[in-house]
């Protein structure tokens, strides 16, 4: 699938009825998500992190490229990656390294060093930068991290994603917004809006309900299955 096949997957959808992407942290777990049919994945940099031994955020850049590569490699569906803030890599060279690793999408966040907001017009001039240099070759999810960072005022997350959008963004991704403000964000923002939902259909069909266009779990699945092992590893030891 081409990156504009996977545009595509996030038009035209009916309500309620949203691209729900696993998060795969290394080529086994693509396979697994994969091998269920889900029609693409989405890489969490926690997640893929955590596999590698890393806090999230610390990853080195070849690292995060290499597992990301990796997780491509094993998989025929597309995949999407999680590249945090672009890793102080140029708009050019990012590019590069995700159409290397064979990805159809990234993700890219508006906060630096896991505490501070950037300047919005800064980034998305930035933003414009990687769309330039991508042409269609790759669909750019826009993470707003106001309500993780900022004031979390609904007005500040809708003027951020509309200045994104005009960069060229395809989705906007207003992580960790109480869903109980999902609404408001529908309603000011254009386009597709991607949320995160806990490892459960629960969570999907509560943001489906509030109208999420895409829906990706962060390092949820991860956590959910190290949980898993540790249960199991728990029983043997005992």
């Amino acid at each position: 699938m081409t990156a504009s096949s996977f545009r595509a997957l996030h038009h035209d959808r009916a309500a309620g009825d949203p691209l729900v992407l696993p998060g795969p942290w290394d080529a086994g777990s693509a396979r697994v998500f994969a091998d269920a049919g889900f029609p693409a994945l989405a890489t969490p940099s926690a997640g893929v992190a955590a596999s590698l031994g890393y806090q999230d955020g610390a990853t080195p850049p070849a690292e995060m490229f290499a597992a990301v590569a990796r997780i491509v490699r094993a998989v025929s569906v597309p995949v999407s990656a999680d590249v945090e803030g672009g890793y102080g890599l140029a708009p050019s060279e990012l590019v590069e390294r995700l159409l290397e690793a064979g990805v159809v999408g990234c993700n890219l966040e508006d906060s630096e060093g896991q505490a501070t907001l950037k300047d919005p017009q800064r980034h998305a001039d930035w933003l414009a930068e990687v769309r330039a240099a991508a042409g269609d070759a790759l669909v750019i999810n826009a993470r707003v991290d106001t309500f993780l960072f900022g004031s979390g005022d609904p007005a500040d997350a809708i003027a951020r994603a509309k200045r994104y959008v005009a960069a060229g963004a395809d989705c906007v991704y207003p992580i960790r917004v109480p869903t109980e403000v999902l609404p408001t964000l529908r309603e000011g923002i254009t386009g597709p809006l991607n949320m995160a939902a806990g490892p459960s259909p629960e969570s999907v069909a509560e943001l489906a309900r509030h109208g999420a266009t895409r829906i990706t779990f962060g390092p949820g699945m991860q956590r959910y299955a190290m949980g898993a092992v540790g249960d199991l590893a728990a029983t043997l030891r005992a």
